[in-house]
């Protein structure tokens, strides 16, 4: 059983940068696409970006392209998301998750792909 702990949410300005982390520890996750999600108050949890199992391809939802980054380290069992130009919007509890099969080729958007979650951390925007 993989788990998994986020780390690096707070409050920002809008505008500013945040990276968040998430390390994986009990199995490796190095065979396995991993993705960011986040859910606002009164929302469904939603899709930000995944990251194929060895880095090869990334995907980003639209709100986020061009100001998010998801990459990883599989010799750490992390994988980041580094967060610029945040906007009010933003603001969510942010999870990483990791896919339910290895070496999946074509990275997924659906949660229920996803089978091992954080227990999320909180990211705040003001403006």
């Amino acid at each position: 059983q993989v788990q998994l702990v986020e780390s690096g949410g707070g409050l920002v300005q809008a505008g500013g940068s945040l990276r968040l982390s998430c390390a994986a520890s009990g199995r490796t996750v190095s065979a396995y696409a991993m993705g960011w999600f986040r859910a606002a108050p009164g929302k469904e949890r939603e899709f930000v970006a995944a990251i194929k199992w060895n880095g090869g391809s990334t995907d980003y939802a639209d709100s986020v392209k061009g100001r998010f980054t998801i990459y990883r380290d599989n010799a750490k069992n992390t994988v980041n998301l580094q967060m610029n130009s945040l906007k009010p919007e933003d603001t969510a509890v942010y999870y990483c998750a990791r896919d339910r099969l290895q070496t999946r080729s074509v990275l997924s958007r659906t949660t229920t792909n996803y089978d091992s979650w954080g227990q999320g951390t909180q990211v705040t925007v003001s403006s």
